[in-house]
């Protein structure tokens, strides 16, 4: 495994500060020599960098990075992570080692979201030092997200810090860059039922008490539910039966219980706790006494198409001559936990490797992507 390369130089180059922060793995939760390679590239820059970590496993620990810079004009947020998914066998390469093969930079988190933050930092450099900036990192995106971002935002409140617009780095990009924005996310929700019954042999079913027909009953009813048929911004909202189990490996035995898992994602016409309290109802009616259990991992919201979107748009099209699309496919992200602050909207790379095996990115992605973030700077309170 190749030790991190550490970036001094006053302007960073993207694809290097890319390929050093690569080479520091960080599978989520993150901490430690991945900050120290963005700490490096920032405080050069004239940013002052708080660090801290929190938490303790299974969760954490995790390392959180709050950078600060400049007085002037609107204060404009970056936000990302530098966690990345576990690279599981099969690469080419080694996933840490980052390797240019002809015009693709490869490695875990090139895609999402290290070439981003990266490009971000380039962007930094090129604008005048006095421009109001923050960026707000985290070590846990990919994971539960128990102590990043939230606590990222406890942390601002405690300092004061908050801004007036945000661009999250996600990528975004669907088949070229800069063709979609995100404004929006749907909210997740995971549902276990557990409905109870009595062993018993099949050939004295009175003696008895089958749990399946009770779950089969209500998971067939759930699924039937028309919750809406979306809107302008959202598609419709969803709910995937995920996983059916009993337990019982032998044929000749009614089990004592049967368990299943819901996955819900739903639009903002819904909401997570709702929801969760419907779902318990019907499984009620048809299994009194079953235990359900809901967590909201996200509710849905909606950055209303206004400044920020035709900012960062205009900013693309003046830079990659694409109009984009505004969008909210897709999974959760933190933007759901930085929306309470200010207006927060999604754009970053092509995301067509992100979690594959040999994750890549187009050096002419990453530059242009600087490029479009520098863009984006020159013309917040323009």
């Amino acid at each position: 495994m190749s030790s991190p390369l550490i970036v001094e130089t006053l302007l960073p180059d993207v694809v290097e500060l890319t390929k050093a922060l690569i080479a520091a793995q960080s599978i989520t939760p993150a901490t430690g020599a991945v900050f120290d390679v963005l700490e490096a590239a920032l405080v050069p820059l004239g940013f002052a960098v708080e660090r801290f970590v929190e938490g303790e496993a299974p969760d954490g620990p995790v390392e959180n990075l709050l950078a600060t810079r400049g007085t002037a004009g609107p204060h404009f947020a970056f936000a990302g992570h530098l966690d990345v998914v576990p690279p599981g066998p099969g690469w080419t390469a080694d996933a840490f080692s980052p390797e240019i093969r002809g015009d693709l930079l490869y490695g875990r988190g090139a895609v999402d979201m290290k070439g981003a933050i990266a490009a971000f930092v380039a962007a930094a450099a090129r604008v005048p030092a006095n421009r109001k900036l923050s960026l707000i990192i985290t070590g846990d995106e990919e994971g539960p997200a128990t102590f990043g971002t939230p606590k990222l935002i406890e942390r601002m409140a405690e300092r004061g810090v908050k801004p007036d617009l945000c661009l999250v780095g996600e990528p975004t990009s669907a088949h070229r860059l800069g063709d979609t924005i995100k404004i929006g996310r749907r909210g997740s929700s995971v549902i276990w039922i557990d409905v109870p019954g009595r062993q018993g042999h099949v050939a004295y079913p009175h003696l008895a008490d089958n749990p399946i027909p009770k779950l089969v009953a209500a998971l067939a009813e759930i699924d039937a539910i028309p919750l809406d048929q979306g809107n302008d911004w959202f598609q419709a909202s969803n709910i995937e039966a995920t996983d059916i189990s009993t337990g019982n490996p032998a044929t000749n035995v009614i089990p004592g219980n049967a368990t299943a898992r819901l996955s819900v994602r739903f639009n903002d016409m819904q909401n997570g706790p709702e929801l969760i309290a419907r779902i318990e109802a019907i499984v009620q009616r048809h299994a009194p006494g079953a235990q359900v259990r809901g967590n909201v991992y996200g509710e849905a919201f909606l950055t209303q198409p206004g400044e920020l979107s035709a900012l960062v748009a205009g900013a693309i099209e003046a830079t990659l001559r694409i109009t984009p699309e505004l969008s909210t496919s897709g999974g959760t992200s933190d933007a759901r936990y930085l929306v309470k602050l200010c207006p927060v909207v999604e754009f970053g790379l092509i995301n067509a490797t992100m979690h594959k095996l040999d994750e890549a990115v187009a050096l002419t992605d990453l530059m242009g992507l600087a490029d479009v973030y520098e863009e984006v700077l020159r013309r917040v309170g323009a």
